[in-house]
């Protein structure tokens, strides 16, 4: 509204911006709209026939798994230049989502963003961080466990360097911290250590 009113350049050309975006989506609606008639009669469909329901069903189910056989793999590692924040969390948000049994996050430094990230991951996926003692930490921590899934926290004995990422039975090397990811030069690593060998070296 106050770009309407305005006479700055600046509201000159977020009225420009506003009217632009008005435009494309009735574009799109208008180019969407036999696409979305034709949904509409495939879900009458569906629910007048069950058989035929199942058959769709059946069908949607077949291609969904093309679609992940043929979707792009995480590579086994990758290098985030400084800077590159946002790429570096996609990745590691996409390990986390990977996961089918456990993951298992090893950083001396971890705050309430990791905790989001770790909100990520399937059903029945269990968490746990080994961190430093935090009283910030330990707040956080309660705090979300009160709403969503828990996350187990397990203190370090000591300090350690290196930070690692556990998926099932898969080892990441973390050249940062995950909150960190991206902040500087790094890189994510695939080991062929088993994870169970990273865990024994904790205690």
């Amino acid at each position: 509204m106050l770009s309407g009113i305005l006479r700055s350049q600046i509201a000159i050309e977020t009225n420009i911006k506003i009217m632009r975006a008005f435009v494309g989506m009735q574009r799109y609606i208008a180019a969407s709209m036999q696409i979305f008639q034709r949904l509409n009669s495939i879900e009458l469909q569906q629910l007048e026939n069950k058989q035929w329901r199942k058959e769709t069903e059946n069908k949607i189910e077949c291609i969904l798994d093309k679609l992940e056989e043929s979707a792009p793999k995480l590579l086994p590692e990758a290098v985030f230049p400084t800077g590159c924040v946002w790429d570096a969390w996609t990745y590691v948000s996409d390990l986390v989502r990977s996961a089918k049994q456990r993951v298992i996050l090893i950083d001396n430094f971890v705050d309430d963003r990791v905790l989001t990230m770790l909100t990520k991951r399937a059903d029945g996926v269990t968490a746990t961080i080994y961190t430093r003692y935090s009283e910030q930490f330990l707040t956080d921590l309660k705090k979300h466990n009160e709403q969503y899934p828990l996350i187990e926290f397990i203190q370090l004995p000591h300090r350690h360097h290196d930070r690692f990422l556990i998926i099932d039975d898969k080892v990441h090397f973390l050249g940062a911290s995950v909150k960190d990811m991206g902040a500087g030069l790094c890189a994510v690593t695939e080991m062929t250590i088993s994870p169970e060998n990273i865990l024994a070296l904790l205690k």
